[in-house]
């Protein structure tokens, strides 16, 4: 079955815990820090736990699940260690209606968790372990991915096999007559890959999706002269402006989209996974204007935003 988007990326268990400040003096974590850590760091701290929640995560999965709770057809791929963490994961992602498409590892690290510790003041401690996650490589990126948009993650290209991943993906694109969509994840990610990264949009990218701190990154700029060359060679480009809406651009065409949260801000985590989410969505229907895939977004950006968590509260299609 050909599905709307095949969502490639880390495959990481999100892991949310209440917890005291003493709880982060006891276990020497940095109260709102984001922390690399290692599997014997990571394993400690899950087991330490006094009460907490799990959800498949990551920034792709988190976009798969948005899309398969608008009604779209989601795939994910990703890759996870057969472990409690790991079978928990896929299952999850089924549980909300995405076909996993990763691997479950027999051998090798443990899989990728983000510890997210929350104070009573709100304050999130994010511990990472990137684990089983980084092994993705071109061999996960076979022919029967079969979709009208695969989409990759920006961050898999800091992965050991991560740009021969993004080049096995636009040959698949090719022979399944996919869109290529790319996430450009993080600003120093683009800083590390500038050369390879540039090219292989202007060589392969259909949709671009990114903020102002990752355009500038990638163009100098968000000006109508810095972006031209980028226009040019793609075919839309989604460009975030947190509070200030989107802009997006397709063909000469221009829409601009307001931000629409849908209560009080509270937090700010997947809401470029879940924009990216709801304006796939949008362009894979039919009968969806530019402007109306972007209001999509930008109303399941403005329910992910007001609460904690980078999951919907609610059934996405109720927002259409």
């Amino acid at each position: 079955m050909r599905l709307d988007v095949i969502f490639v990326g880390n495959a990481i268990m999100d892991v949310l815990a209440p917890v005291s400040d003493g709880f982060l003096s006891t276990h020497a974590v940095d109260k709102g820090g984001m922390n690399l850590i290692d599997e014997d760091r990571a394993v400690y701290l899950t087991e330490n736990l006094p009460t907490h929640e799990m959800q498949a995560g990551g920034s792709a999965a988190n976009s798969a699940y948005g899309l398969s709770s608008l009604g779209g057809r989601a795939g994910f791929v990703g890759q996870v260690r057969d472990d409690k963490l790991g079978t928990f994961f896929a299952e999850d992602m089924q549980d909300g209606a995405v076909t996993f498409q990763g691997k479950i590892a027999e051998e090798g690290p443990a899989t990728a968790r983000s510890i997210i510790l929350v104070t009573p003041d709100t304050a999130r401690s994010m511990n990472t372990f990137l684990g089983s996650s980084i092994a993705l490589g071109p061999q996960h990126i076979t022919a029967d991915l079969n979709a009208d948009v695969l989409y990759l993650e920006g961050y898999l290209f800091d992965a050991p096999d991560g740009p021969a991943l993004f080049e096995k993906a636009a040959e698949v694109a090719r022979m399944n007559n996919s869109k290529i969509a790319v996430s450009l994840s993080d600003s120093w990610c683009v800083e590390r890959h500038f050369d390879a990264l540039s090219q292989y949009i202007k060589d392969h990218v259909d949709i671009l999706f990114c903020n102002v701190e990752e355009m500038t990154a990638l163009a100098g700029g968000i000006s109508p002269a810095e972006l031209a060359p980028w226009l040019a060679c793609l075919s839309e480009l989604v460009l975030t402006k947190g509070s200030d809406g989107a802009c997006i651009y397709s063909n000469g065409e221009v829409a601009d989209v307001p931000a629409m949260p849908t209560g009080t801000v509270q937090d700010t985590t997947g809401a470029g996974d879940l924009f990216a989410a709801g304006y796939l969505f949008g362009r894979v229907q039919e009968g969806y204007s530019l402007e109306q895939a972007g209001i999509v977004a930008s109303k399941c950006a403005g329910e992910v935003i007001c609460h904690f968590g980078a999951r919907p509260q609610i059934t996405l299609s109720s927002l259409l």
